[in-house]
């Protein structure tokens, strides 16, 4: 089958589409052999590109956390699919286990779920990772609450744009920093309340007029280096913060700590590279219920770009580049 390998840690230039084995028959007692029909990509596939896996002694490797396609075979002990059902899901591509940037992949049928109805593949691929953090570091890590008043940053990016609509189906105000008037409209139209152009407002400052001086229940920062110290003084008193980055080794804690501040720290590959059987079931069951809302009109998954399996290295390129409004995904096979 073919697949893109990544050969080397270093530039796009490392990906090159190759054949290589199938997964094939028979699979696993609880595994499916899914047909993949698109994958989405990823900041952290980009990571992992450039620095190498979290195994680099299994090289070459095939990227990609983020698959939807069609069950072609189950497994003898498989009970929630059949084939030819339609399945997304985020596994893979980390170095260990084969990612979906390929035309098939063996999952586990925990760790999957039932693809959404009224999306394309395409949507399905880019929808994953971005909906498993939003939701872990929002409902979880930031423990939301209707009426909550919350700060997103990056609301147009890939987990921003899932984030503001999670956080406004469970009945909070948002608010959001973005760069443009284009992506402005963007995220008035998924739901959010107050808008902040970031590079000519001071977020901090329009954070505390919009909630009366006393700052937001809960800010999520999607950018990390300095904005996660900066959105300190947002945040109420007995607020929470939640990041999807690493904290900058210079942040100063100072305010947060007078604050007292609740910091949270969300990674939703921990599960994957834990091995962590429950979490990873747990993953599955937050897809499913968000299908259900993607099919219920209520959810909506922007994907901006789709490249062909053979211009994986054009789309990390993209990535790269910065300031992508959504999601950009792969095409592997037709649908």
């Amino acid at each position: 089958m073919k697949a893109v390998l990544m050969t080397a840690a270093g530039s796009p230039d490392v990906l090159k589409v190759q054949e290589i084995t199938n997964p094939g028959v028979p699979v696993g007692d609880t595994e499916l052999l899914v047909r993949l029909v698109a994958a989405g990509i990823n900041p952290i596939d980009t990571k992992l590109r450039q620095r190498g896996t979290f195994y680099p002694e299994q090289m070459p490797a095939v990227l990609g956390c983020d698959g939807a396609g069609v069950v072609e075979a189950v497994g003898a002990g498989v009970q929630r699919f059949r084939p030819g059902d339609a399945v997304y899901f985020c596994y893979g591509g980390l170095g260990a286990h084969q990612g979906n940037y390929a035309e098939f992949t063996v999952v586990d049928e925990r760790f999957v779920a039932h693809k959404p109805n009224s999306i394309s593949f395409a949507e399905a691929a880019a929808a994953p990772l971005v909906l498993i953090t939003a939701w872990e570091a929002l409902y979880e890590r930031g423990r939301l609450e209707p009426k909550d008043n919350v700060l997103i940053h990056a609301g147009a990016g890939g987990v921003g744009h899932v984030a503001i609509q999670l956080a406004k189906l469970k009945g909070a105000n948002v608010a959001t920093t973005v760069s443009s008037q284009d992506k402005a409209n963007f995220v008035k139209e998924l739901g959010a309340d107050e808008v902040i152009f970031y590079k000519q407002t001071d977020f901090v400052q329009a954070a505390l007029d919009w909630t009366n001086g006393e700052g937001v229940d809960l800010a999520f920062d999607t950018v990390g280096g300095e904005t996660f110290g900066k959105t300190f003084p947002a945040v109420r008193i007995y607020g929470d913060i939640v990041s999807i980055l690493e904290p900058d080794p210079k942040t100063v804690w100072k305010v947060a700590r007078n604050r007292n501040l609740r910091i949270g720290l969300e990674l939703m590959l921990t599960p994957m590279v834990q091995g962590l059987v429950e979490s990873l079931q747990h993953h599955a069951e937050i897809l499913e219920q968000c299908a259900t809302w993607i099919d219920q009109g209520k959810l909506k998954i922007h994907v901006s770009h789709k490249f062909p399996l053979e211009e994986a290295a054009k789309a990390h390129q993209l990535l790269e580049s910065g300031s992508i409004t959504g999601k950009i995904v792969l095409l592997i096979s037709d649908e």
